[in-house]
């Protein structure tokens, strides 16, 4: 895959019509585009649709969590969407993995969310007492595998452990920032080119296109660091 094959978009956008408005300013459909939870609820399946007119492959990153039937039967139905990807967490448990696997059929790309980019340190402690994050995130990305998911998503310093604990699987990598750009409320962050270097799949930029003043020149040069990364 070339650059652009590995680049998807973060559109965290207020609203559905200032994404749309952004990919239009871009004039990049061969650009991945990845939706939340935010514009999802706004512009629901219609949304998507618009985007995949527009020639964009779409990643629904609803990270869905609950027992087994419950996701199942969710994932059933996004299936039928053409969506590229979609995410379950990882943190469902086997059983909700294979099941999720099961109704998601052949076409669509399922990806077990390993650990939030915003989880570290004590707030890591808080929620899983006793518990290393680097432990977790190897046995949620072998289980992961185990269960049959095509990927995970991890942040980019947890690459080399999540590709020795799950080889073959696509990781794709968010928290991702160009040099010198800010890292909100993200913890576990680097750059295009040190992402890329530890073996990244697929690369989610939001906010250092998003945030930038000619969004068009961002992507150029998040593009060339990718590149810079792989040579």
């Amino acid at each position: 895959m070339n650059g652009k094959e590995r680049l998807i978009l973060a559109l965290d956008t207020p609203g559905t019509e200032e994404g749309l408005a952004l990919l239009d300013r871009l004039k990049a459909p061969w650009m991945k585009v990845k939706v939340g939870p935010r514009l999802f609820a706004l512009g629901g399946e219609t949304f998507l649709r618009d985007l995949q007119e527009r020639g964009h492959r779409v990643f629904l990153d609803l990270k869905l969590h609950d027992i087994p039937n419950t996701v199942a039967q969710a994932v059933e139905v996004y299936a039928r969407w053409g969506l590229w990807a979609l995410t379950v967490h990882t943190s469902g448990g086997e059983t909700m993995m294979r099941r999720a696997r099961e109704a998601a059929g052949t076409d669509l790309l399922l990806l077990g969310v390993t650990v939030l980019t915003s989880l570290d340190g004590p707030e890591w402690e808080a929620v899983h007492p006793g518990c290393s994050l680097e432990r977790a995130l190897s046995g949620r990305a072998a289980l992961a595998r185990e269960s049959g998911l095509g990927g995970v998503v991890c942040s980019p310093r947890d690459l080399t452990l999540v590709r020795e604990a799950a080889p073959g699987l696509v990781t794709v990598v968010p928290g991702i920032r160009l040099p010198g750009d800010g890292t909100q409320d993200q913890a576990r962050v680097d750059t295009p080119a040190a992402a890329m270097g530890r073996g990244a799949d697929y690369l989610v930029v939001g906010r250092s296109i998003l945030g930038a003043a000619d969004p068009q020149e961002a992507a150029e040069r998040v593009l060339g660091s990718m590149e810079e990364g792989r040579a």
